[in-house]
């Protein structure tokens, strides 16, 4: 099947782009979703470039960690897409430098622990393995910190290659 043509609406790219970074990602990964019918699985997959994938991957990404770091982000099973698919090499390629090694740092831990952050467990046991696993705790602060940049450089990035990402229509 072929890729669908994602379209996004030029008065709302403007808007989004007047209130910041975030939001101006925002109008393509929530066109993304809208398309995907809420969420992507390997079912629906095929209807984003890799281009657009990569972005959405980064909204996942920085929502899962920001929220509950890399132990989170794995436990809630997005360790394959960002650790066993080519996330770190995209964003190195859009721009995002530190951050892709970031996530390199984060494979070599996930490999690891795997296994053990992925199991089922009660809200209990998945709080302890915040203490178990504190190895995460400096990779999560580095994003933190370095989340403003990395989401700026893929703004820019997207803003500089935009008929990659969608496009846009004029209504």
């Amino acid at each position: 099947m072929e890729k669908n043509e994602i379209t996004v609406r030029d008065a709302d790219l403007c808007a989004a782009a007047q209130e910041g970074m975030d939001e101006f990602i925002a109008v393509f990964t929530n066109r993304y979703l809208e398309v995907l019918g809420g969420t992507l699985t390997g079912e629906n997959m095929h209807m984003l470039n890799g281009e657009q994938i990569s972005l959405l991957a980064y909204i996942m990404f920085r929502d899962e960690v920001m929220d509950g770091g890399f132990v989170q982000l794995i436990h809630n099973g997005y360790g394959p897409f960002i650790f066993e698919n080519p996330f770190a090499k995209a964003m190195r390629l859009m721009g995002a430098h530190d951050f892709s090694k970031l996530v390199y740092k984060g494979r070599k831990l996930y490999e690891k622990y795997r296994d053990e952050l992925t199991r089922e467990c009660s809200d209990e046991e998945f709080m302890a393995l915040f203490e178990r696993f504190s190895e995460f705790d400096e990779l999560d602060d580095a994003f933190v910190e370095m989340e403003e940049e990395v989401t700026a450089a893929l703004a820019h990035y997207v803003d500089e290659h935009i008929d990659q990402f969608a496009t846009i229509v004029k209504e």
